[in-house]
């Protein structure tokens, strides 16, 4: 079977192979470059860099695709671990996220080595039949998820803007589709009084403490009326420094989640005041930093999610479909901007949760390197499927553009 699309780009007709022909052509692509892209997740594995911070694996990820044909857009992101490069000319342009920071002491404790090797995989498969399918193939190095959102930076400097369909799998301990996130925002919060002696002049210092206590008090009060499935929590990073000297400054770190960014700034607003509350009462300054970019609930495309699915199959996976939130992403945003899909790839962790050292463990593991094989093979397949199909490329070819 061929399907015969019309190309805009081109102005002639262009002839697409079926979508079995391209199974059975990934299938080898895949199997050509796995030496590359294991040694890819366990280069990164063993070496893990934090958000920001991940020069040594932007280094190695930009030499695999510079060995496949890869070229680097000349204008790349300002942030210095990020990075824009494609192959091919088509008018679909199929965007590849390739995230690589690891956490603080335990290393890749969320499997970003085989979140990367995974995207980078599906890349270079999708290269060897970017022209066959007149497609685009996007790679665009996304630091800093754990952290401040470097997908968010990307978005805001317009390198998703021609981008018809992004993609990328995450490493966990189940195969699953269809997922969402919960949106996020986090808060670094001071407050600044007046510093005295406690025994001696306690009436001449404000207590930038006591400021931090009522806020902390007024946001337990306040979770009562929170939208549902809303979550707030606060740590205090700074108290004082004596006993016996009224704290001229209080710290805390605040991060609120919702099912949805508009639940989000109703919780950002009640916490705000309680916020306010807190300096009021006490007479002290209040100060508060975003800690990165707020993050996005995730939409996942009901078509390209089943096109995963079906595509795991080939590989004798059985994804399963389960639309409940979990945790929080970076790619929730993209996914408001453009048709996406965050699968999870599953492999034997023995029961570690992520951001954990156990589950950080298994991430060059032989469940882990399957997860990378596999997980490329269904995200360049979810890909190809949509290319082959008229209506679905038309579907994603008409996205408006900013």
């Amino acid at each position: 079977m061929m399907a015969e699309l019309n190309s805009a780009s081109r102005g002639a007709a262009v002839v697409l192979p079926s979508l079995e022909e391209v199974h059975a052509a990934l299938e080898g692509h895949v199997e050509r470059w796995t030496p590359e892209i294991l040694d890819l997740s366990h280069a990164i594995h063993a070496d893990p860099e934090l958000g920001g911070q991940e020069f040594r694996a932007v280094k190695r990820v930009r030499s695999v695709l510079r060995k496949a044909g890869f070229t680097f857009d000349e204008a790349q992101p300002e942030e210095p671990t990020a990075f824009s490069a494609r192959f091919g000319s088509g008018e679909l342009v199929v965007a590849l996220c390739v995230e690589y920071d690891a956490l603080p002491a335990i290393g890749h404790a969320c499997g970003h080595n085989v979140n990367a090797a995974s995207a980078v995989g599906a890349a270079l498969a999708l290269a060897a039949v970017a022209h066959e399918l007149d497609i685009t193939v996007k790679v665009l190095g996304t630091p800093a998820e754990e952290t401040t959102g470097g997908k968010v930076d990307l978005i805001d400097a317009g390198f998703f803007d021609d981008v018809s369909l992004a993609m990328m799998v995450h490493a966990g301990a189940a195969d699953v589709v269809g997922g969402s996130s919960l949106a996020m925002s986090m808060w670094d919060v001071l407050f600044e009084g007046r510093p005295a002696h406690a025994a001696a002049a306690p009436s001449e210092g404000v207590n930038a403490l006591d400021a931090l206590v009522v806020a902390q008090l007024a946001i337990a009060l306040a979770r009562q009326q929170l939208p549902a499935g809303s979550v707030v929590s606060l740590i205090v990073t700074e108290g004082g420094s004596a006993v016996n000297v009224i704290p001229e400054r209080s710290r805390a770190s605040v991060e609120m989640r919702a099912p949805g960014i508009d639940q989000l700034r109703v919780i950002q607003g009640k916490v705000r005041r309680c916020l306010e509350a807190g300096a009021h009462a006490s007479g002290c300054t209040l100060h508060v930093t975003p800690s990165g970019n707020d993050y996005a609930e995730l939409r996942q495309d009901r078509y390209l999610s089943t096109a995963y699915q079906e595509a795991m199959k080939a590989r004798g996976r059985d994804v399963a479909f389960n639309a409940d939130p979990v945790a929080s992403t970076d790619m929730g945003n993209v996914s408001q901007l453009v048709p996406s899909i965050h699968p999870m790839v599953g492999y034997d962790v023995r029961g570690a949760a992520h951001h954990t050292a156990e589950f950080a463990a298994f991430g060059a593991s032989a469940g882990a390197d399957k997860a990378v094989v596999d997980g490329s093979f269904g995200l360049a397949a979810a890909a190809c499927a949509a290319a082959v199909d008229p209506a679905q490329r038309e579907r994603l070819l008409q996205r408006p553009r900013t």
